[in-house]
């Protein structure tokens, strides 16, 4: 019985305002045979009403219009029992076809909670489960294979196979010697002594006299050129005594620089990108974290409006890192989550990372590579790409997200396809976890 049996949809609300992108909701919804228990604009409803509903989800389209309703029902969406849900306005009015079949896909994994997004007819019908032992080897599959015919009709077409008219033996050639037949006439046909054997020396010949031996310590195996051994200069006189001790109290050892700031501030930080598509990937990212996590993670999303108190708020539902809005002349603390507005960007002072006033924004080549990371998700700008692989030539570790949730990959395939890691929003939380480990 398929696990969306067991498990049926929660009920859903829907806030959205009136236009395509509702209206694509609406059909991803039904498609996903959901229930839909209230369809409303964020800015005209209230707590209460969505809280009256009952509803075990909420299906919210962002945008900046809607982001100060979202304030006000803040109260009810951070229940623990709700399952809230972000889709782009502006992403979900232009999806179609193929597309509109995928979010619905992904939208009732979401509901349910699992992560199957196949398509119907897909499923594996029947896994293979392991089974104790080698596999058998060819010989042993083919052990009761009856070749007695196959042989007898080899033999039998041998003499019909022709054979290759290009190739002459040589005068000499012979066909090889077997070694019974070299061995009878090795028996036959004694080998005469060479010529230049000596005669044998007759037992009663007097013995010769021994040289003597000499100086053993002359002896070699091989007959080598006499090197006379360099000569060594003697000495002056006038040379000063070398003394034979060391005046230790004078040594000292060499100051080291520590590794952390003064103030505490890290070394380098995760810098994570995001656009189109990014609100997701960035909530899985961030959600699959682990508390006290050993580097602080700069997170970068351009957003109409300059709207990023409100993205503060979104992503500290789903943290277990604390996210904060990164502000200026502030130093950068490891174990927090920091949300860049369009003016914040970051600079190395006393060996530590601070936040900076920057009209351009965060700047990848500030990072130091040696400590710092650049993860960038779907819809991240490809304006960045040379600073991204320069700073992972340097030292810097960059990956790339892959997969279905991934909807505007150009940049996150460029630095895959230049060798860099790859993977989805918790695969890649779970290799940053792991390359920078959680602070005690």
């Amino acid at each position: 019985m398929p696990a969306n049996d067991l498990n049926p949809l929660p009920l859903v609300a829907l806030l959205a305002r009136v236009g395509p992108a509702r209206e694509r909701l609406r059909e991803a919804l039904a498609q996903a045979g959901a229930t839909v228990v209230l369809e409303e604009d964020p800015n005209s409803v209230d707590a209460e009403t969505l809280g009256g509903v009952d509803a075990g989800a909420v299906l919210i389209a962002l945008e900046p219009a809607v982001e100060d309703a979202l304030e006000r029902l803040d109260p009810v969406l951070a229940s623990p029992e709700l399952t809230v849900i972000f889709d782009e306005a502006e992403l979900a009015a232009r999806r179609e076809g193929w597309e509109a079949q995928r979010w619905a896909r992904h939208l009732v994994a979401k509901l349910h909670g699992h992560q199957d997004v196949l398509p119907p007819g897909s499923e594996q019908e029947g896994l293979l489960q392991p089974e104790p032992g080698l596999p058998q080897t060819p010989a042993e599959r083919h052990a009761d294979a009856p070749l007695e015919f196959h042989v007898r009709e080899a033999f039998d077409a041998a003499a019909d196979v022709p054979t290759d008219g290009l190739y002459t033996p040589p005068e000499a050639y012979s066909e090889p010697m077997s070694l019974e037949e070299a061995l009878a006439a090795m028996q036959a046909a004694p080998a005469a002594a060479p010529a230049n054997v000596p005669p044998p020396v007759p037992v009663d010949a007097p013995a010769a006299p021994r040289a003597p031996l000499g100086d053993h310590s002359s002896w070699s195996l091989v007959d080598e050129d006499t090197v006379a051994p360099p000569a060594v200069p003697a000495a002056p006189a006038s040379a000063p005594p070398v003394s034979e001790a060391f005046d230790t109290p004078s040594l000292s050892l060499v100051e080291l620089e520590p590794e952390v700031a003064a103030d505490g501030s890290a070394p380098g930080a995760v810098l994570v990108l995001a656009g189109i598509g990014g609100p997701d990937a960035l909530r899985r990212l961030l959600a699959a974290l682990p508390a006290g996590l050993a580097t602080p993670v700069l997170v970068y999303m351009r957003l109409d409006g300059g709207r990023y108190g409100n993205l503060v708020k979104q992503m500290a539902r789903v943290s277990a890192l604390p996210v904060l809005l990164a502000e200026s002349d502030q130093p950068v603390l490891a174990g927090n989550a920091y949300i860049l507005s369009d003016d914040v960007g970051v600079a190395v002072r006393n060996r530590g990372l601070y936040f900076t006033a920057d009209a351009q924004g965060i700047q990848v080549a500030a990072l130091p590579p040696a400590h710092s990371a650049v993860v960038l998700l779907s819809g991240s700008d490809v304006a960045v790409l040379d600073d991204v692989l320069s700073l992972a030539v340097a030292g810097a570790w960059v990956a790339g997200q892959t997969g279905d949730g991934c909807y505007d990959p150009v940049a996150a395939n460029a630095v895959v396809a230049a060798g860099m890691a790859a993977g989805d929003p918790p695969q890649l939380a779970a290799a940053i976890a792991e390359r920078w480990g959680v602070s005690e």
